[in-house]
Parts: structure tokens; C-alpha cells; sequence
């Protein structure tokens, strides 16, 4: 077989890899060419190349949804949170330590509350096929996006620890010989300015690179009414970010594509409040705390500030919060033979944050905790992908290894003492796995997995009496087997027994040591298995669809619970069994050539174990989710189209922590947010202009809630209303 070929061969080779790891979206086969062509033929057949045959992207046994990178500003998609709003039964929050550029996502009732470093998040984040560590202090902007790829159900066979919720992937546009240049520029209310260039050119007929850089500002929402020094108000946010891609073919068969990507954001305290003299036996409303009185005697409602977006804090250093990361990757694709691929990834990549929060919300120093964070990982993926016979296959070796710390500075008080937290953690993880597919017929194909993880941390905690060392491993043999089968109308019906696994955390706020000086103990593995079946496929040429049902049990499942305790805020790990059964939708109708609406919806019932006679809930959890999308476009008498979409989505209510208290102080009520798009494109023109609008009708809603049993922090959202137009120019 002669050199093109066996390059042909592995361009395939490549499309399995892609299909089995279901990074294959709605989006691969929309040709920019064609974009301004009506939206029925968008919906034509999607392919994938699987095995040696064209298949459908609906026979990916899987629960997934997709979002185009150039269409994510059109459906109001500005930052990661906003994906949360169209996924069935996948809720994106962002609280974590007060701060703006945290991402909390909540996938079939599986998450993380917290976001210290002792902690792991239970839906795994991948940037270009590199995983993210950490929630907070990412570099989260969506500017130069191929697409979002949203998996749904745990995937520990192929996407490893800490995805037994599910995986979240975002693909970068890779650069090519392709000449392009997009300029995009937007303004609006709430202070508003953004600004990307992204450049894409072919140095050599071997050598290519793209880059994009970009400005984005949002003004806030509120005022720190007892700090008029405060340098930003709360809410505001500031951000620079860029991102540069080289790719080099050394030969048809080899090659190398480097990355490298960096933010530098800061702005204001996202908006929050406390609730006080709802709770009359706390001691902010008694003033009395175990036995002593506070220094600030009684506190009430009063001593907040009157309205929820504005913050009564007098600790300033609470006011500010930073966030910067960077990271460089280089990926490499060798065509070893015409049945053979390898794949090798190797990364590195840091985070560091400031933020914090003065929980009293008042402007005395009795409950402010300034709080730094950090991170360094490193990690390496070795893939050897092919055909043996009959079957088609992924394998490969990783390893991955972070270093993280979290600090509550000196001037993070308690009851008007001192108050110090310290968490260092060393993570390694290394694995093996496999994944096997074959067509027994043209129409029945089977696949199955295997991976196994070695975990390990190394962990120190001090709150102030010293440090307290800990170390814990962990194993686990992860595994699936799916089989999806096309009806004689095409659709397709698929079965999957999906299997995922979590190593243990230890307490992220372990003041338990001022009482038990063992306390600081890690969980055991968290380990999950889904059974889902589904049907999906394109029921005729105007109406395509997808359905899952799925059934899935988690043993050993950590809950964060906290609580304020002598030595200081308490956190600790509720340690349960749950599951969670549910069904998810999407579809897309083409009611004529111009006219489409999609719609998704996910309802969801979890049951949670009862510990020590209490039943607990599942935190961040809505049992609905649902969006519908509208979308007109028309051409006007000279050939120039006006587009016009929007977006509305739902979330039902939920509570904010594991305990549904009786006076529902912790219940996050339900929110309903419409976002619109009047786009403009002149014939035979370059350019493009949109009128926009978020959250229209400026719904107010609560993030998140937690009750520490003295006062109930109420995290609210940063999503007020924004009307602004938004201009972008291709050549």
C-alpha cells in the first residue's frame, strides 16, 4: 500500500478513535461553506468514519450533546456555566470561595460542592484531550472553540478517575493551511466590552499555526457600601486571554501539534448574602457562641446590607478576587502502518487563585476568610489505536500528577482570634485501558472496556495546631460494554453498562482535629455503574432526536458538610449510597427550510440512603431541566439574511447542601432565563451584526445555599440581564 494510502487508512484510523471516545459531535460535518445555506440541509446525515464503514454519530452508544464553537455567542453562550442551561439534567454553578471564574457542573445529580485541593470533582473538564484538575482558577473563556462536547453518565473506561458524572470536553480549532482571520467585537449594558482576533495561516506547505487573543469586561452588580476603596464592585469582572497553536507534518505519517494557552483575570467578590435572624438559636442572632459571647454582640439583618447584591463586608481583603493559568501541551499522531496509530499527549499546566468570603457579611471582622489557591499538574497519555481483523480498538497508558495547595492567610480571623488553614496534597495517578469494538452485522455492533487506576495522595492539613500528614491508595478496575443496533428507518438503539471510579478525598476543612486529632482520614473509592439504553437517529429529513434512560448506583459517595465549630469553619465528608434514575431528551425540528426549533429536557429522581435516621438529598440537583431554542432566518430581497433565534431554559428548584432542612433555609428556588439573537449578514459580505440579549427579563436567582447552623451563606448568580450588539468580521 503505497504512502497516501496508508495516510487515508489513518485519517480513518483517527475517526474511530474519535467515535469510541464520542468527541465526535453535531458539529463535524458543518461546513462553513454552507452555513449560510437553509437549515434543513444542516440536518442532512452526520458521519463519523467507525471501522472500515461511514456511521451516523447517533450509533455512538452514548448520552452526549454538542455545541458549535462559531454558534455559542448566538445562543447566549458567553462563559462555561451558560452550557448548563441547554444539557438535559446537567446544572453548571459557580460559588466556589465567592469567586467569578469558578465552574461547578452537576451532571445526574453527580458533582462537586467544594473545590479545595483535598477535594475532587466528580465531572471531569478536558481541554484538547487534557484534563483539569481543579474547579477554580482555570482558564475557562470560550474564545477559539471547534466545540463542547458534553457526555453524560460516568466514563471511567476511557476518561478516567473523577468522571463518574460524566465528561465535559472542549476542542480548540487547530490550525491548518487554511487563511483566516475573525475579528469580533461586542458592547453592551452592564458595562460590557469585548474584544478577539483569532489568526489562522500555513507558514510552509508542512508548517501551520493559529492564534487568538482577547478582552473581556463585565461591570457588577452591587457595591462593598463600607469599603468606597474597594477597587472593584461586586461582580465586575476583567480578563485577558490567548491561546497559540503550531502544527508541523513532518512526513504524511507524523504529525506534532504544540498548544499553549494563558489568562490573567481579576474583579470583585461575586454577589452573596447571609441570613441571620431567621435562625433564632444561632449565634449571630443570640450572640453567644459556644458559652462566650461574639465580640459584636447580637447581629440581625439590619447589619447586612439591605440590598442581597450589595456587601457589607469591612475586610477588604475579601473584596478582590484573581485568578491566572497557562499551560502547554504537544500532541503527537504517527501512522505506524496502515492498521496501526499511535497518539502521545503530554502536558503541563498551573492555576493559582484569590478569594474568599466574610461570611458574617457584615462589617465586622468575626467570620472573613481570605483564602489563596494553587496548582500544578503535569500529566502523559500514550494511545495505540488500530484494526486487528474484525475489530477496531483504543488502548493506551496515562499518568498524571498533581501538586495543589490552599491557604487562609494570617488575616482570616475567627471569633477574634486567629484563624489558620493550611492543605497541601500531592496526587499521582497512573492507568491502563483498552476498548474493543466490533460489527457483528451491518446493522449490530458490540463494543466493550477495560481500565485499571492506581491512586495515591499525600496529604497535609493545619489549622493551627500543627500539621497532621496523611497518605492513602487506591485501585480500581473500571469497565463497559455497550451495543447499538440500526432500525430498518435508521434510527438507532443502543445499550450500555457504564462503570466509573473516584479515589477517596480527605476533609477540606478539618477543624474535627482541635477534637479528634485522627480525623483527617480519606474516604474509600467512589465507584458508580450506569445501565442506560437510548434511541436517537434522524427520524425523517426535518426532525432529528435523541432519547436516553438511564439507572445509576453510587457506593461511597462523599457529601461535603459544614459547619462553624470552635476552631472554625468545619467541613467534613457525609459518606453515602445513591442513585439516581432518570430519562433525558433532545431534538431538532425543521418546521420549513428557514424555521427550526431544539429542544432538550431532563427529569431526574435521586434517592439517597438514610445515615444515622436522616435521609439526605442530593445537593445542586434539580429533578428538571428543559430549553427550547426557536430559530427563523429569511433572505431579503437584495440576498442579504436576518437570523433570528432564542433561548429559553429552565431549572427546577433545589437545595444547596445534603440537608433538606425543615424551614428550607438551604432550597435554591427554580429559575426560568431567556436570552435572544437578531443576527444581520449582508449578501456576498464579510461580516456579520447581532443584536443580543441575556437574561431578558433580569431573573435574580440563587446559586447556591449552605447552612452552617449559625447562618445560612446564599450565593447568588452573577447572570443579571445584558442587551448589546456584537459585530464579527471573516476574511
Amino acid at each position: 500500500m503505497t504512502t497516501s494510502h496508508s495516510f487515508l487508512r489513518f485519517s480513518k484510523l483517527n475517526s474511530i478513535t474519535l467515535s469510541l471516545l464520542a468527541v465526535s459531535s453535531f458539529a463535524t460535518v458543518a461546513k462553513e461553506a454552507n452555513e449560510t445555506q437553509t437549515a434543513k440541509k444542516d440536518i442532512e446525515a452526520i458521519t463519523v468514519t467507525a471501522t472500515k464503514r461511514s456511521q451516523v454519530i447517533y450509533e455512538v452508544p452514548i448520552a452526549m450533546s454538542a455545541f458549535s464553537g462559531d454558534k455559542l455567542a448566538e445562543q447566549g453562550i458567553s462563559e462555561i456555566t451558560d452550557v448548563g442551561k441547554f444539557v438535559p439534567n446537567l446544572s453548571i454553578t459557580g460559588f466556589s470561595a465567592g469567586h467569578n471564574s469558578s465552574a461547578n457542573p452537576f451532571i445526574r445529580g453527580i458533582g462537586l460542592q467544594d473545590h479545595l485541593i483535598t477535594t475532587d470533582p466528580g465531572v471531569s473538564v478536558y481541554v484538547d484531550g487534557v484534563y483539569l484538575g481543579r474547579q477554580v482558577g482555570q482558564n475557562w473563556n470560550l474564545a477559539n472553540i471547534e466545540r463542547i462536547e458534553v457526555l453524560r453518565g460516568p466514563q471511567g473506561t476511557l476518561y478516567g478517575r473523577n468522571s463518574i458524572g460524566g465528561a465535559i470536553n472542549i476542542i480548540t480549532k487547530q490550525a491548518s493551511s487554511e487563511s483566516v482571520t475573525k475579528l469580533s467585537a461586542e458592547v453592551g449594558t452592564r458595562e460590557r466590552v469585548k474584544g478577539d482576533v483569532f489568526i489562522n495561516r500555513g507558514l510552509t506547505e508542512n508548517l501551520a499555526f493559529n492564534f487568538n487573543a482577547g478582552y473581556n469586561q463585565r461591570g457588577g452588580l452591587g457595591e462593598f457600601i463600607n469599603l468606597p476603596e474597594a477597587k472593584y464592585d461586586v461582580g465586575e469582572n476583567r480578563e485577558f486571554h490567548g491561546r497559540v497553536s503550531v502544527k508541523y507534518d513532518a512526513t504524511e505519517d507524523l504529525s506534532f501539534i504544540v498548544t499553549a494557552d494563558a489568562n490573567d483575570a481579576e474583579g470583585g467578590l461575586r454577589p452573596y448574602t447571609t441570613l441571620i435572624d431567621e435562625m433564632p438559636n444561632g449565634a449571630y442572632y443570640t450572640g453567644m457562641r459556644f458559652g462566650s459571647p461574639t465580640p459584636t454582640g447580637p447581629l440581625r439583618n439590619s447589619d447586612v446590607a439591605a440590598d442581597p447584591y450589595d456587601n457589607a463586608t469591612g475586610s477588604i481583603e475579601v473584596t478582590e478576587v484573581t485568578n491566572k493559568a497557562s499551560g502547554v501541551s504537544l500532541t503527537t499522531n504517527y501512522n505506524i502502518s496502515n492498521e496501526l496509530g499511535a497518539k502521545f499527549i503530554v502536558s503541563n499546566r498551573s492555576s493559582e487563585y484569590k478569594a474568599g468570603l466574610d461570611d458574617d457579611s457584615t462589617i465586622y471582622a468575626l467570620d472573613h476568610y481570605p483564602e489563596r489557591g494553587e496548582a500544578d499538574q503535569t500529566s502523559v497519555e500514550l494511545q495505540l489505536n488500530g484494526y486487528l481483523g474484525q475489530f477496531d480498538f483504543v488502548s493506551g497508558l496515562y499518568w498524571f500528577e498533581e501538586e495543589g495547595s490552599n491557604r487562609q492567610g494570617d488575616d482570616s480571623s475567627f471569633n477574634g482570634g486567629a484563624n489558620l488553614l493550611e492543605l497541601d496534597q500531592t496526587t499521582t495517578s497512573k492507568a491502563v485501558f483498552v476498548n474493543v469494538g466490533y460489527d457483528m452485522t451491518d446493522d449490530l455492533r458490540v463494543s466493550g472496556g477495560l481500565r485499571y487506576t492506581q491512586d495515591e495522595k499525600e496529604a497535609m492539613a493545619n489549622v493551627g495546631i500543627g500539621p497532621t500528614y496523611a497518605k492513602d491508595d487506591w485501585s480500581q478496575l473500571s469497565y463497559d460494554l455497550s451495543a447499538n443496533y440500526t432500525l430498518e428507518n435508521g434510527l438507532n438503539v443502543y445499550g450500555s453498562i457504564q462503570s466509573g471510579y473516584q479515589g477517596g478525598q480527605f476533609p477540606a476543612r478539618p477543624y474535627c482535629l482541635f477534637g479528634d486529632p485522627n480525623c483527617f482520614v480519606a474516604t474509600d473509592n467512589i465507584t458508580a455503574v450506569n445501565y442506560e439504553v437510548g434511541l436517537k437517529g434522524q427520524v425523517t429529513s426535518d426532525f432529528s432526536m435523541s432519547i436516553a434512560l438511564f439507572n445509576t448506583n453510587y457506593d461511597d459517595l462523599p457529601y461535603q458538610v459544614s459547619t462553624t465549630s470552635e476552631g472554625g469553619f468545619d467541613t467534613r465528608n457525609l459518606v453515602v449510597s445513591q442513585t439516581s434514575r432518570g430519562i433525558e431528551w433532545e431534538g431538532t425540528a425543521y418546521i420549513t427550510d428557514n424555521f427550526s426549533i431544539h429542544s432538550s429536557l431532563g427529569y431526574m429522581d435521586v434517592d439517597v440512603d438514610e445515615q444515622a435516621g436522616v435521609k439526605p438529598v442530593a445537593p445542586l440537583t434539580p429533578d428538571l431541566t428543559a430549553s427550547i431554542s426557536p430559530n427563523y432566518e429569511f433572505a431579503l430581497s437584495d440576498g442579504s439574511l436576518i437570523n433570528t433565534r432564542i433561548d429559553y431554559s429552565y431549572r427546577s428548584d433545589m437545595y444547596g447542601e445534603p440537608s433538606s432542612d425543615p424551614n428550607r433555609l438551604t432550597k435554591v428556588e427554580s429559575r426560568g432565563l431567556v436570552n435572544f439573537t437578531v443576527g444581520y449578514s449582508p449578501a456576498n459580505a464579510n461580516w456579520r451584526v447581532d443584536l443580543y440579549g441575556r437574561n431578558i427579563f433580569d431573573e435574580r436567582y440563587d446559586d447556591a445555599r449552605l447552612n452552617t447552623g449559625d447562618y445560612v451563606l446564599v450565593i447568588k448568580s452573577n447572570d443579571a440581564s445584558e442587551f448589546g450588539v456584537r459585530y464579527s468580521m471573516t476574511f
